[in-house]
């Protein structure tokens, strides 16, 4: 007789008890794109630019700097950082939302691209804050036995689809791929509770102007524009500055971390004074290095983070070791908060 399914137990997989991040790389596109010359296409001018974001500069990735070369450029630099054998990783997780098809997606291509071909790899799509999310899938991963070695890549061409006459739109955004590895840790967990969420009532703040099956029935008709990305600046703006410092605090409270033992804090690079609010409230003490990648490299959404990230350990405003707090918030509108301790320096090219 066939055993009863009441007495089949289903094991568990046996993961690590915690996390850490191993190493870091980034990849940033060639082309140099000024604020004098986005104002060759708006009516502005630097200095509101400036005022108004805090960007300087941002990078345009050119017609060879796609979304999965910037990728894997950036996840061979993290292994190299992070000194483990690529043969280790095990799982790829590419954490985007400009990648040009669905079909097939980025992930497997970047793994085959760092000689990892047939590991777990997927894509993960939650605007601004994918980074955390996907850094959050990766933790839980290791931790349940899923996966030893994850990589994760936050990437985007946001170049794409911005129109660059748009006022509200065209300095904003830039383009690159920053890059973590995430593995298990025998001394402690280094990479605390994700706390994360979205508003969907507030969806439409950020959102394409037409979505794709809108876009294919105007070709029909052949009266096509692209979408382009438009938003609710001050919508935006006036959620991110009370909804997000919130969401800070719980990253700490659930971490069991303090604002005084913070030593970094990298928060999505969408805009300057955003971020300069959510440290004073959140109460930060002046010693804190507070990330600000978005002068020279602008909004890269997904991959601000680890952009701003590599940035601040390789110019030396933060050490490896240090305890800094990530939040990444946009479109969705989605969020995500981590508390981490920091990666090896990035390789030196």
């Amino acid at each position: 007789m066939a055993e009863s399914n009441d007495t089949v137990t289903i094991a568990t997989g046996e993961g690590a008890a915690g996390t850490r991040l191993l190493g870091i790389g980034a990849y940033r596109p060639e082309r140099v794109v000024s604020n004098e010359e986005i104002c060759e296409k708006i009516d502005s001018t630097t200095e509101w630019i400036y005022e108004r974001s805090g960007i300087l500069n941002r990078r345009f990735a050119g017609p060879e700097e796609t979304v999965i070369m910037m990728a894997s450029s950036a996840a061979e630099r993290a292994v190299k950082s992070a000194g483990i054998d690529v043969e280790s990783v095990d799982a790829m997780i590419v954490c985007s939302s400009t990648y040009e098809s669905m079909t097939p997606h980025a992930a497997p291509k970047v793994a085959m691209n760092i000689g990892r071909n047939g590991i777990a790899a997927f894509d993960l799509t939650a605007g601004c804050a994918g980074f955390g999310y996907g850094l959050a899938v990766a933790t839980n991963m290791i931790r349940g036995g899923g996966a030893r070695y994850v990589v994760v890549v936050g990437v985007e061409r946001m170049s794409d689809g911005i129109d660059p006459t748009d006022r509200n739109t065209a300095f904003i955004f830039g383009d690159g791929a920053g890059a973590v590895v995430v593995g298990p840790s025998d001394e402690g967990n280094d990479v605390g509770p994700v706390v994360w969420g979205s508003d969907g009532e507030q969806a439409d703040a950020i959102k394409q102007t037409k979505n794709w099956r809108e876009f294919m029935d105007e070709a029909a008709d052949g009266a096509s524009v692209q979408p382009y990305l438009v938003m609710d600046g001050s919508k935006v703006f006036r959620w991110a500055a009370v909804q997000v410092s919130k969401v800070c605090a719980k990253t700490l409270e659930a971490t069991d971390v303090t604002a005084e033992q913070i030593q970094a804090f990298i928060p999505h690079q969408a805009n300057g004074r955003i971020n300069s609010a959510m440290a004073k409230h959140l109460g930060l003490p002046d010693t804190v290095a507070i990330a600000n990648d978005i002068e020279q490299t602008g909004n890269t959404s997904a991959a601000s983070i680890p952009l701003a990230m590599e940035t601040m350990l390789r110019e030396g405003q933060a050490e490896p070791g240090d305890i800094a707090l990530c939040i990444g918030f946009g479109a969705g509108l989605s969020y995500a908060g981590q508390v981490v301790r920091l990666p090896a320096k990035p390789p030196v090219d």
